[in-house]
């Protein structure tokens, strides 16, 4: 395989170049924290209504689903400025379709915490 400049040369550096894009989103998107800060309460609230394991599973996967979505959509960003800084439909075609994505995932999240917790809550305090 042809190495290129961008390749990474060993495990660690792969590591390092995957921390530097956390660290990335986490400086430039305003949406990751508020969606970490949703994702900790959802996770406070399984605790203090005692979900089941499976509601767990499902909870954690659901709230990394947005968080990945975040970050694949801020990728998909970052490549259409990098290729393009003028007004380009198709540029913005590219970034409403990740945000699209973000939205849809988000929009899913809250369905799940709705069919997880309503019961939950109908059983404490009904």
């Amino acid at each position: 395989m042809k190495k290129t400049k961008w390749q990474n040369t060993s495990f660690l550096q792969a590591v390092k170049c995957a921390l530097n894009g956390i660290k990335y989103v986490y400086e430039t998107q305003r949406n990751i924290i508020f969606q970490n800060i949703i994702g900790i309460l959802v996770l406070v609230c399984g605790i203090l209504f005692k979900i089941t394991k499976i509601e767990w599973l499902i909870l954690v996967i659901t709230i990394a689903s947005v968080l990945i979505s975040e970050f694949f959509n801020t990728a998909i960003e970052t490549t259409v400025d990098l290729c393009t800084e003028e007004r380009n439909e198709k540029a913005k075609n590219a970034k409403d379709v990740a945000a699209g994505a973000v939205f849809l995932t988000s929009t899913n999240a809250i369905i799940v915490g709705i069919i997880i917790f309503v019961p939950h809550i109908l059983e404490k305090f009904f």
